[in-house]
């Protein structure tokens, strides 16, 4: 069953989407990719008055990630072009949409967020976690290299230190130790969060619109004029994922994954 996106507006002015996919642990589906850069990008027009977006996740998490369901078993041919296509342009659309909008954004993450749950977190300008709450990337333990967009992205947030101790140790981390890296920007007791952020996107939508859009586009464009990768790092970087997708890491730690155990890497 496909994960579902859920609306409401809990106050003038203020959207709140929620990703619900509760037999999957709020992972993030095709359908549910694609309803997040729908919607974010429905609600960003001028004349559908929204002045603060909330992302959050239902059933006490926010995502954990990519869903990887129904690719374990696969002869390696399928593997590697389902895995290719799972990890591909959805997920891009809903990254991109929420980088794109000129309406605030704010992700509440009441439980784990993990992965491409992180990231997509990440995507939005503010986060506030509740205080029991696990963040990890785990493409390390997946035998996954990461794109280098989104590697690009914790670069500009938490800098190279962290990025690599995210990435190479694969760790959970917690809410104290995500606020002091900047990861998020507060940290809530876990009943007092969707107050908190409501709160908070409640007085983003009471700020002056167009100087709120304003900012947003000047920081946007200031981020991107740093770290610009010509076309040969593009190819070079693209190559060197695409050579994750045909390993026997990548086979065996997706396997490992789903079957809950800890995986015999070979370092191919």
């Amino acid at each position: 069953m496909a994960g579902e996106l859920l609306r409401d507006h809990p106050a003038d002015g203020v959207v709140r989407l929620t990703i619900s996919n509760p037999d999957k642990r709020g992972a993030l589906d095709h359908p549910l990719l694609n309803a997040i850069a729908g919607a974010v990008t429905e609600l960003s027009a001028p004349e559908a008055g929204v002045r603060a977006l909330i992302l959050t996740g239902a059933g006490g998490r926010f995502s954990s990630g990519y869903d990887l369901s129904g690719l374990e078993g696969l002869p390696r041919e399928e593997f590697v072009a389902r895995a290719e296509t799972l990890i591909a342009h959805p997920f891009t659309a809903a990254i991109e949409a929420l980088e794109a909008t000129d309406v605030p954004t704010i992700a509440a993450l009441p439980g784990p967020t993990m992965g491409g749950g992180l990231e997509l977190a990440l995507a939005c300008d503010l986060r506030v976690a509740a205080d029991h709450v696990e963040l990890a990337m785990p493409p390390a333990k997946l035998g996954l290299v990461y794109p280098h967009t989104g590697l690009r992205r914790f670069l500009d947030v938490i800098g190279a230190a962290r990025t690599r101790e995210l990435f190479l140790l694969g760790q959970p981390i917690d809410p104290v130790t995500a606020l002091a890296w900047g990861l998020v920007n507060g940290v809530s007791e876990a009943e007092d969060l969707q107050d908190e952020v409501l709160q908070l996107a409640v007085d983003l939508a009471g700020n002056a619109p167009l100087s709120v859009r304003g900012n947003k586009q000047v920081i946007r464009r200031l981020l991107a004029a740093e770290g610009r990768v010509d076309d040969a790092l593009e190819a070079e970087l693209v190559a060197l994922r695409e050579a994750s997708f045909r390993s026997d890491d990548l086979l065996e730690g997706v396997t490992a994954f789903v079957e809950k155990r800890a995986p015999v890497w070979r370092g191919r």
